[in-house]
Formats: structure tokens, C-alpha cells, sequence
């Protein structure tokens, strides 16, 4: 299983402190460095110094880092236009020399909507524009060069673009996610190389997966084509007080994280950790919240990593 980390940068982060997450985190050998697209913190924390653009960010860690794949977990079809998106994206796949992934989704988060005066549709018409999205930027990303790419759709038309840049991936990866049911399923079978299920207990998430594998199998995809995923929050240490000091830091309680999170010892994280590979997941997004504890990342990666990977 290949263990990858996840931030909230919006929840309080400069840009030092996600290259310094990303740079040990390369160096322990996580395969992945993604980031959340917020633009306001959540609950409790004045979020300073305010939230970063994830494009921008991931550009910068793009030229910082060598080897650790980067991404988002995931970006909001709300927050960008397609055509733009796919220009971005591809800008970052090129300077990364080939290590981005692309996290879509329709946006939820009304709030942040509101604080930035981005317009927030009601859900149907959020999928619909994200449908658009992904054909959109799949058809440029796609499309022969020389040739003219068009789009004629409810939400956003496309006129003789000549589709570029291209991303130095072919294809480039897109993780689509959420509980797998009609819509996002079908999504899914089109259009994405992983499928991943935030939050859930192994058991929801075996059911969601094989939500989506029936997708696959009604669109005519092979199902193990598809990378299935989970994210989880992270509160490892080597005693209960090293796990009660780390929940304490995130605001969470102990047991709780016990049960809706991958926390406890090491041999406990390995066992919450080899339930959700039992149900076919082959990655594991560890949502590091407190981005000054690397100490948590070395722990992991010394005490977890080796049984799982």
C-alpha cells in the first residue's frame, strides 16, 4: 500500500511550511504530497496567514521538490474555468517533470463561495458543470496537436482551441471521489484513473468501491483499471501520551479519532491501515494536520511504512 499525505493548508500554512512537509516527506519515501482547495479555514483557528492558492503552491513545490508525486485532494470545479484549469495543471505536469495529479470535484464548501464572491450553484447544476469540466479538459489535454478542439455545451463553450500546453503525462491522472453513487460513479468509470473515499471506515468504503466497479463494468471498463483510494486523518504515537498530545493539537479527542480516523500506536495504525487494503485499497492519503509536527512523518514512516508497502 502506498502511503501519500494530505494537507489543509487553508487551515493555517505558509508556503515554507508545505515545502518543508513535502521535502521530508519525499525524502521518507511517501509517494505523495497532495494539498486541499480551500480558501477559507474551517472551524476553530484564525487561519493564518490566510489561504494559499493550491496551483500556485503546487507550482512552487513543483520546482522545490525532485521526485514526490503532487496534487489536489480536491479542486473545486467552482473555483476555475476549464480552459484555464487545464492550462494550469499542465504548467505545473511540465514543471514537475511529470509528477502531477489532477483531484476534481463539484465543490461543497458554500462559505468560502461567499467569502471569495465565487459563484455557488445548486448541486445538480455543480455536477453538471463538472462533467463539462472533465470533458473539457480531457478533450484539450487530448486532443492531436494541430488539430482544433470545440465544445458546445449548457455551461461553457469552447471555439477552435488549439488545446495546449499539452501535460508531459499521457495520460495525466485524475482522481475523482466522494460516495460513489450515480452520478459521481459514472464520472468516475469515464474519466478517472483513481477513485478515492474520504473519511469513511473501511467497511463504507468497500461498499462505495464497488459502487464504482459496477460503473466501470456498465461503461465497458475493466474495474481493476481503476486505483481505489482512502483518506484519513492522522494521530499516530508511540504511547497514549504521544497520541493524546498530537489529538490535542489538532482539537480532536482520542477515542473519537480512534474510531473515524487512522490513529493509535504504530501496530495500531497498521492494522486500521491493512482493513482498508483487505477491501481493495491500494493508497492511503494521511491528512497531516499540524504541519510542525515532521517528527509525526518520521514516525510513520519508520514504524508504519515498512509493513505496509
Amino acid at each position: 500500500m502506498e502511503l501519500r499525505i494530505f494537507t489543509e493548508p487553508q487551515q493555517g500554512a505558509s508556503y515554507d511550511d508545505l515545502l518543508a512537509v513535502a521535502r521530508l516527506a519525499e525524502s521518507l519515501g511517501y509517494g505523495a504530497f497532495f494539498r486541499s482547495d480551500h480558501y477559507l479555514v474551517m472551524g476553530d483557528g484564525d487561519g493564518l496567514p490566510g489561504p494559499s492558492d493550491s496551483w500556485i503552491t503546487l507550482a512552487g513545490l513543483a520546482r522545490d521538490t525532485s521526485t514526490i508525486r503532487l496534487g489536489t485532494l480536491v479542486t473545486a470545479a467552482t473555483f476555475r474555468l476549464p480552459g484555464p484549469l487545464a492550462i494550469s495543471v499542465a504548467n505545473v505536469d511540465s514543471m514537475s517533470a511529470g509528477r502531477v495529479e489532477l483531484g476534481l470535484g463539484a465543490g461543497w464548501f458554500d462559505d468560502e463561495h461567499t467569502a471569495y464572491g465565487i459563484p455557488f450553484p445548486a448541486l445538480a447544476e455543480r455536477f453538471d458543470r463538472l462533467t463539462e469540466q472533465l470533458e473539457i479538459i480531457t478533450g484539450l489535454w487530448n486532443n492531436p496537436s494541430g488539430e482544433l478542439f470545440s465544445h458546445d455545451g449548457m455551461h461553457y463553450q469552447v471555439r477552435n482551441s488549439p488545446g495546449l500546453p499539452k501535460p508531459v503525462q499521457q495520460p495525466l491522472p485524475i482522481i475523482l471521489g466522494g460516495a460513489g453513487l450515480k452520478r459521481s460513479a459514472a464520472l468516475a468509470a469515464r474519466f478517472a484513473a483513481e477513485y478515492n473515499v474520504p473519511w469513511d471506515s473501511a467497511a463504507d468504503s468497500s461498499v462505495i468501491f464497488d459502487r464504482v466497479r459496477a460503473a466501470c463494468v456498465a461503461a465497458g471498463r475493466d474495474p481493476s483499471t481503476m486505483i481505489y483510494s482512502a483518506a484519513q486523518v492522522l494521530c499516530c504515537g508511540r504511547d497514549e501520551a504521544e497520541i493524546a498530545r498530537r489529538a490535542a493539537a489538532i482539537g480532536r479527542e482520542v477515542d473519537e479519532l480512534r474510531a473515524n480516523g487512522l490513529a493509535g500506536t504504530p501496530a495500531e495504525v497498521i492494522a486500521k491501515a491493512k482493513q482498508f487494503a483487505d477491501v481493495g485499497a491500494s493508497r492511503l492519503y494521511l491528512q497531516l494536520l499540524d504541519l510542525s509536527d515532521l517528527e509525526h512523518l518520521e514516525l510513520v514512516a519508520r514504524e508504519v511504512m515498512p509493513a505496509l508497502v
